[in-house]
């Protein structure tokens, strides 16, 4: 399993409500499709935060790369209701920083350390 993060900035004028009903249907769908496990949408509390963490934090959990490039894949579709469902969550944000991350250690690496 693996997590792939979104640290999300708003545009000033977008509604938070609106964002997050948007990324639910938007995730959703990915979903149904089998592009992604679980997925979580966290905001920041309090205003506590350095400034190099953004207002909103998205987990997707993926079983591995194959299954977060099908995400990629269904996303840039050629169907009309799948554009529509991206671009309402695309549209409202400002700015985003990504990664990806894995358990660690991970299963192989702990096995591996385990026969030394």
């Amino acid at each position: 399993m693996n997590v792939y993060c979104c640290m999300i900035t708003l545009k000033d004028d977008a509604k938070a409500l609106l964002f997050a009903k948007a990324l639910d249907d938007w995730m959703g769908h990915l979903k149904a499709e089998g592009a992604i496990g679980k997925w979580r949408l966290m905001r920041r509390k309090l205003n506590l935060a350095a400034d190099c963490y953004r207002d909103f934090l998205l987990e997707i959990e993926v079983d591995g790369l194959a299954q977060l490039d099908a995400a990629f894949r269904l996303t840039g579709e050629r169907d009309d209701n799948v554009a529509q469902m991206h671009r309402a969550v695309h549209d409202l944000i400002a700015s985003a920083d990504f990664a990806l991350y894995r358990p660690y250690p991970d299963m192989e690496r702990a096995e591996r350390m385990a026969l030394l």
